[in-house]
């Protein structure tokens, strides 16, 4: 089984109106943005995704909503974000069931499993028939996964890449790269942070937050073109934002708050226990979004 998914495939906010409740309407915008942007393919219920605060109801809307608006043939990735192997396998069998093509799998982390344990979750979960990346978020989750335990997931059937966000980046990505058979991809996360490093080691993708997918684009076109230095020029340019995105319970009012000002999403509404934005916190991300002048949306 190859897994489908390489090149810019980032994680979806999930828009919610200012009630509180799934927006719909402005998912439908978010995913034409990501068309816009040139994206590789998309992802949701992932750490930008605010996943953790989703019933089971509104997972399944919100993959009807890819589903539908997707184009055949683009990638979409689920989250399985679960606690045990027996939730893990029901979020499994109602992403394939609603229209993913993927899974991306963080390993329970509510009790810590053992490396057999985790061989025995991954096998499982692969079972259900959708490729399975293996999702690499020690800080998220507790779970270490030395690059050994990786190698050992990548021979499991159905088990086909791994997401690695264990820092330093680069330097896992390398040795996992060395470590594995080639058909077994990595890619990285971290909201982009080292993914010119990361593609310079061995990475084929990289799976990001999704309001500056389009200025991402331009850095790792340049990169693949052999122009290093427009490259790099371009990600240092990108940059404050994308650190601005990863303030721990403020991440995900960031990601918000700039896809509302580029006229994407109609709210940065977030749940509970993610955290709003204060005052001062939007002064900062708008001084940052009038520095980089990102095009507003206009699809």
């Amino acid at each position: 089984m190859t897994h489908p998914v390489s090149g810019l495939v980032p994680i979806l906010a999930t828009p919610f109106d200012d009630s509180g409740a799934l927006d719909t309407a402005s998912l439908n915008r978010l995913v034409d943005f990501q068309l816009w942007c040139g994206v590789d393919g998309v992802a949701t219920f992932g750490m930008a995704s605010e996943g953790f605060a989703l019933t089971t109801p509104e997972r399944s809307a919100v993959l009807a909503v890819l589903a539908a608006r997707v184009p055949s043939g683009m990638p979409i990735v689920a989250g399985v974000n679960a606690t045990s192997t027996a939730t893990a396998v029901e979020q499994a069998r109602l992403a394939a069931e609603s229209g993913a093509t993927g899974l991306m799998v963080l390993p329970p982390y509510l009790v810590k499993p053992s490396p057999g344990q985790l061989v025995e979750f991954y096998g499982e979960v692969a079972a259900v028939g959708l490729p399975v990346m293996v999702q690499d978020a020690p800080v998220a989750t507790g779970v270490t996964m030395p690059v050994p335990m990786l190698v050992e997931l990548s021979k499991l059937d159905g088990v086909t890449s791994v997401k690695v966000e264990t820092q330093p980046t680069a330097p896992k990505v390398s040795a996992v790269v060395d470590a594995v058979e080639d058909d077994f991809a990595v890619l990285g996360g971290q909201n982009a942070l080292f993914v010119l490093e990361e593609y310079a080691r061995g990475a084929v993708g990289t799976m990001p937050a999704c309001e500056f997918a389009d200025a991402l684009r331009l850095a790792l076109v340049s990169f693949a073109a052999d122009a290093l230095a427009a490259a790099r020029a371009e990600f240092a340019r990108l940059l404050p934002l994308i650190r601005s995105g990863m303030q721990g319970p403020i991440a995900w009012a960031v990601h918000k708050h700039v896809l509302v000002q580029r006229g994407v999403i109609a709210s940065d509404r977030v749940r509970l226990p993610a955290a709003p934005l204060s005052a001062a916190d939007r002064r900062d991300i708008d001084t940052l979004l009038h520095d980089l002048a990102l095009p507003e949306f206009a699809g």
